[in-house]
């Protein structure tokens, strides 16, 4: 079902594109708060990276458990991305962002009140995290929907992705700059702020497609497909305590996502609608584009874990030294971001996906050969730049690859599962480098931070891999359950 009628008027309540491609003023402020919600819900993932030593100190924990709390946040997001994108076929999109966003800011201000670590992972990593992936399907669903011509929707994802990125390359300094100005709690009194803004710049946010209360909601499904990725990411992040204990859960979150993948099979096969469509694996075109979307946000995350964890533990540098360092990565997504329609119109969104793994992956081996042996906090600067160009110049593209290859009645099932993969390469990236770097951060620390960024070198390696094997030209599947 599309919002235009066959004279060009919408049933959105705004108008379409005209043929230049450029959006009219309504759509333009239909963006403004999609893009600013996944803005703050990037800077949350990553602005709490300048707070280790600030936060470990005033709640009496270490930083494994900052680290921890950081990566549950990631996780929950990740394990219940599907759920929500499928929500909103049955309750509507923008029920479903504004409902997010209010669960987002209550924990938020929980966050910022809370006595102790154990209060901090509810509000931060708990409710935050469930409004997250309440509130992110829809902001993908809303933009493929309202923007419904290829440029303008390139426009749109462009704008949605670059406030991402920029958001998780300027979240250590924004939360620096608040830590060292007040203290770590005005930056989620920061984040409650905004969402307060989004809701209000929400409220005429039109949604294209009416709900369908009758729509089935896989609930068994949902626990399967929540308890196999909660297990899964725990058993890496248990690596530096207890080695058994890791292979037990990862080998245990193998077995639960293989049930739901059968129950989802024997739905299928009973005319019932599943939590997930299988067809949406037959696309070899956005599988390929999910792995890129993975390994990117790995990429980002971990590296910012990494270097964030290494100025402040082992170079003592404080919330705002650390913040003014990633300087360096935000100018490197703003730089590519800024350039990306003029880029999209000279390359194949192939092409820039497989330049933005080169550029970063260039990143990944300054921040080795500068870094070690250095004493200057700046040799971190060029490496960081450069990741934060790659990444800048490829996201966009993977989402475009990933949402475009489907049609409008599969945009929440995709949009869900786009989401949850994306925020699964974080949750993996912050447990799997970080872990690495925590467990010889004070006995070892160089060797650590050398294995933490070869690590993330692999994956993006992966990711280029992946980039490689993409079509040069795209072609969107209209069938809707093939």
């Amino acid at each position: 079902m599309s919002c235009a009628t066959p004279r060009g008027e919408s049933r959105c309540g705004v108008a379409e594109p005209g043929r230049g491609g450029r959006p009219p003023r309504a759509l333009r402020r239909a963006l403004v708060p999609l893009a600013l919600a996944q803005f703050i819900c990037s800077f949350a993932g990553s602005n709490m990276n300048v707070m280790i030593n600030d936060i470990s100190r005033d709640l009496g924990t270490t930083v494994h458990g900052v680290q921890i709390a950081i990566t549950i946040f990631l996780l929950v997001m990740a394990a219940l991305m599907i759920p929500g994108g499928k929500l909103t076929d049955r309750y509507g999109r923008k029920r479903c962002f504004t409902t997010g966003l209010v669960v987002y800011g209550i924990g938020a201000l929980l966050s910022a009140v809370s006595p102790r670590l154990g209060v901090l992972i509810l509000g931060n990593s708990i409710l935050e995290g469930v409004g997250t992936a309440l509130l992110i399907p829809p902001v993908y669903i809303l933009a493929t929907l309202l923007f419904t011509e290829v440029t303008s929707r390139a426009r749109a994802f462009g704008a949605i992705s670059a406030l991402g990125g920029v958001g998780a390359a300027a979240g250590p300094l924004i939360g620096g700059i608040i830590t060292s100005s007040i203290s770590w709690r005005a930056a989620f009194v920061f984040q409650a702020l905004v969402v307060a803004v989004i809701v209000w710049l929400s409220r005429q946010l039109p949604d294209p497609l009416p709900p369908d209360p009758s729509r089935p909601f896989d609930i068994g499904g949902a626990i399967l497909s929540a308890v196999g990725l909660i297990l899964l990411v725990t058993g890496i992040l248990a690596a530096e305590t207890n080695g058994w204990l890791m292979i037990t859960l990862i080998a245990a979150g193998a077995i639960v996502l293989a049930f739901f993948f059968r129950s989802v099979r024997a739905k299928e096969r009973a005319g019932k609608e599943p939590l997930l469509s299988t067809g949406l694996f037959r696309n070899r075109t956005s599988n390929l584009g999910l792995i890129t979307q993975n390994t990117q946000w790995q990429l980002l995350m971990g590296a910012s874990f990494v270097v964030a964890a290494y100025l402040q533990v082992v170079r003592g540098y404080d919330a705002i030294q650390t913040g003014v360092i990633f300087t360096a990565a935000t100018a490197g997504l703003l730089v590519s971001s800024l350039a990306a329609e003029r880029l999209a119109k000279r390359h194949t969104q192939r092409s820039l996906i497989l330049g933005g793994f080169v550029i970063s992956i260039t990143g990944i081996g300054l921040l080795l050969a500068m870094v070690i042996g250095s004493p200057s906090a700046w040799a971190f600067a060029p490496g960081l730049f450069l990741i934060g160009v790659g990444l800048g110049t490829m996201l966009t593209p993977s989402v475009n690859v990933v949402q475009s290859s489907f049609s409008e009645d599969l945009q929440g099932e995709i949009s869900g599962l786009s989401r949850s993969v994306s925020n699964l390469g974080s949750s993996l990236g912050t447990a799997v480098a970080g872990t690495i770097l925590v467990a010889g951060i004070t006995a070892t620390p160089a060797r650590s931070y050398g294995l933490a960024m070869a690590v993330l070198a692999v994956v993006a390696l992966v990711g280029l891999v992946a980039s490689a094997y993409l079509p040069r030209t795209l072609t969107p599947t209209r069938s809707s359950r093939t």
